[in-house]
């Protein structure tokens, strides 16, 4: 029996709202993930993400794969069992480290061989024990091993890069389907820089090896908000309505608003947490600055319109302090507080999408927020 299923329930012009249903829960669509890259989400208890309600968290299989390692979780069971987290996983393959360590790793048409960024120690990825290690970790939704590929790069370097990565993603989906024990659902990732006619290629080429879902990967790293909605508007399209949608490691509440109205369904970024331990609380008026010294003796509570108890119970003034002090509790704090901001960020876009009112709750966003606002 399929563990997995996508329903799409309601349609705002390009905009979805859905239920993803797999063996350890439902997912509301659209849905953003907090990133718990090493199995922790930075500076957060995993009862907080409870109590804001997520749905689903990514890891990431790299990570994992180094610390605490494959026997450490076979003797716990899986990675929910080991953060004691009973809802859903995703997990990405590793494709964005292939990038990110570039200089600690050599590609061939195999696969991947790299050297630990902790220790030196060499290891090896390939599509197929990619697969093997995510089916150990226990996640619900793996993504396959691909190349992201770099921005800028030439055509050239795009169009080899995207190939390599469909290759691999026919032998994941062969090995994915041939395992034991596998994980709810695989996903194929599309990839071809910003050059249309290769998105189109891969999106194509991705479909008919036919995974539970798509992501479009590639993107958020470094080609622009601008540039990353026209990627959308030409990739999303060729994407079947009936499977999930994932934009991989986006992003900023405007880039979410944006890619919802294009058509994507799942999201995951650093931004809350990052952002967070930095002092950016992100507010509906925009993104307060809390080491700005204007905040010094400000009473007011960080955030009177949430309907989270942290960011009504703390001052901007005692969390001013805390950042100019580099007490880890404000940044936590802020964190915390922003986590449960994309969080009601994700329900009133759904609410709205389901309402038939998307535009006029994507046009009070812009009304209320400035995109690069810093109070």
């Amino acid at each position: 029996m399929n563990k997995f299923k996508f329903s799409l329930i309601k349609k705002d012009n390009n905009a979805r709202a859905g239920f993803i249903q797999t063996s350890l829960g439902e997912i509301k669509t659209p849905a953003f993930m907090p990133v718990a890259t090493q199995g922790a989400v930075k500076s957060t208890p995993i009862n907080i993400i409870e109590e804001i309600n997520y749905d689903m968290i990514l890891s990431n299989t790299y990570h994992i794969l180094l610390r605490p390692g494959l026997e450490t979780l076979k003797e716990f069971g899986n990675l929910s069992k080991f953060m004691n987290w009973n809802k859903p996983i995703l997990t990405d393959s590793g494709g964005f480290q292939v990038m990110s360590l570039s200089k600690l790793r050599k590609i061939d048409k195999n696969g991947v061989t790299f050297q630990s960024h902790i220790d030196g120690s060499s290891h090896r990825l390939t599509p197929e024990n990619v697969v093997d290690i995510q089916n150990i970790i226990g996640s619900n939704i793996q993504m396959v091993l691909d190349e992201c590929t770099p921005y800028p790069s030439s055509y050239e370097d795009a169009n080899k890069s995207m190939l390599l990565s469909l290759d691999w993603a026919e032998r994941a989906r062969k090995a994915f389907l041939n395992s034991s024990g596998r994980s709810d659902s695989q996903f194929g990732i599309v990839q071809g820089s910003t050059y249309e006619d290769l998105r189109i290629k891969s999106a194509l080429e991705t479909i008919n090896i036919d995974f539970e879902g798509y992501a479009v990967g590639g993107l958020a790293v470094g080609e622009g908000h601008d540039e990353m909605i026209k990627v959308l508007e030409y990739t999303l399209p060729i994407l079947p309505d009936e499977k999930v949608r994932y934009l991989m490691g986006v992003g900023r509440p405007e880039n979410i608003i944006e890619s919802v109205s294009k058509g994507i369904d799942i999201f995951d970024c650093v931004i809350p947490t990052r952002e967070g331990r930095h002092g950016h609380a992100y507010c509906n008026s925009g993104t307060l600055n809390l080491r700005n010294k204007i905040y010094e003796n400000d009473n007011s509570p960080l955030d009177e319109e949430s309907n989270f108890s942290i960011s009504k119970r703390f001052s901007k003034g005692y969390i001013h302090h805390l950042i100019k002090s580099k007490e880890p509790l404000g940044g936590m704090i802020i964190s915390w507080h922003n986590l449960n901001y994309y969080k009601k960020l994700m329900e009133d876009i759904r609410l709205s999408i389901i309402e038939g009112s998307f535009d006029e709750f994507k046009e009070n966003f812009y009304l209320r927020r400035s995109s690069d606002s810093k109070i």
